[in-house]
């Protein structure tokens, strides 16, 4: 069965045949640091709309030196470490990195904003035409965690 977004690996299967709540450019340390890329594009969906096949097989690790408490940790699977989704203890939201997770990334639309840009990173704002935002768009609303 195809579903509109699919990840993963081998081993793990992550879906959704719905839509993400959020779809943003971006540019903070955290991702940068754990993807090695400039920019990453990121997508929430909200916790109970991105299904995991095997969760058992998950192993998980905190989002981000700076904060290993947070709310967020990275999810490898058990086999071959592939990075197959972020997921919130909070059970309100759901990470994909279509280009770091396995994804069709053209399943995806492109990112909507750039997010958690600021001066201090030492390149130039972001001028493609679509908005820039110091964190998550200002009408995003954090779903009732789980």
């Amino acid at each position: 069965m195809s579903h509109k977004y699919a990840g993963g690996c081998d081993h793990v299967h992550v879906y959704s045949d719905s839509d993400p709540i959020d779809n943003h450019e971006c540019h903070c340390n955290t991702c940068k640091a754990v993807t090695g890329q400039h920019t990453t594009h990121v997508v929430f969906f909200n916790h109970g709309d991105l299904n995991v096949d095997n969760p058992e097989l998950l192993k998980r690790v905190p989002f981000g030196a700076d904060d290993p408490d947070g709310p967020l940790e990275i999810c490898l699977c058990s086999e071959c470490d592939s990075v197959i989704m972020l997921d919130d203890k909070q059970a309100r939201i759901r990470i994909a990195v279509p280009n770091v997770m396995g994804y069709e990334v053209d399943a995806f639309p492109t990112a909507n904003y750039h997010a958690f840009w600021d001066e201090s990173k030492g390149y130039p704002r972001p001028d493609d035409g679509r908005p820039v935002y110091e964190g998550l768009r200002p009408e995003f609303v954090w779903p009732a965690g789980g």
